[in-house]
């Protein structure tokens, strides 16, 4: 009995946690909305999500911390279309994907523009936002280098191409859209980008 209560009290712990947890993040992206990145400031999430300095700092070290995680999960959504499952059989198989992962990709640009015009303030003045972004843009050239290697070993692209270069040269592409996109700077539209910047990327790589 003695050791079910203690489970139970643990559990009751690792939920109040969560939740406070829960309840920074969510105070934090409000503020750093809000007010943007540099004027934004921890003592106000802490303020809005109603607790103590002490158990706050427990969860999180500052609002770079914070901020890091708020980018995981908003990244975590474009990871999700950039890792699907890519065995294509044919080309024309492996150009659909592309053309519909690279829409895809830019329009969460688009949908989550407010939160990544605050990932672009932090990224040019905070030394850990931008070594978070470096490594979330080395993730997806990795993935995207996978890909290319596939489509090289069944026959399907150019296999005198260093797919290493290629993927980065691919997300570099990508990446620069995206954050005109996100800045409003671009007159095109979504659909436009994504299908002239994949014909380009296909037509040179795909046999």
């Amino acid at each position: 009995m003695k050791m079910g209560t203690e489970a139970k009290t643990e559990d009751k712990r690792h939920l109040r946690s969560a939740l406070t947890r829960q309840k920074l993040l969510a105070s934090a992206k409000k503020v750093f909305l809000e007010e943007g990145f540099q004027r934004a400031t921890i003592s106000q999430m802490i303020n809005d999500a109603g607790i103590g300095y002490g158990t706050a700092y427990v969860h999180f070290q500052g609002k770079e911390d914070l901020l890091r995680v708020l980018m995981e999960n908003v990244m975590e959504r474009f990871h999700e279309i950039a890792s699907i499952t890519f065995t294509p059989q044919t080309k024309e198989d492996a150009l659909a994907t592309i053309r519909q992962q690279t829409l895809d990709f830019l329009k969460m640009a688009e949908a989550e523009r407010n939160m990544m015009r605050i990932f672009e303030q932090a990224i040019g003045v905070s030394a850990i936002i931008a070594e978070k972004w470096k490594a979330i843009r080395e993730e997806f050239i990795a993935g995207i280098a996978n890909d290319i290697a596939y489509s090289q070993q069944h026959g399907l692209a150019r296999k005198d191409l260093n797919h290493l270069l290629i993927a980065r040269g691919w997300f570099y592409t990508n990446e620069m859209y995206l954050w005109e996109i996100v800045r409003d700077e671009h007159p095109s539209t979504v659909e436009e980008i994504a299908f002239a910047i994949t014909e380009l990327y296909t037509t040179g790589l795909y046999l």
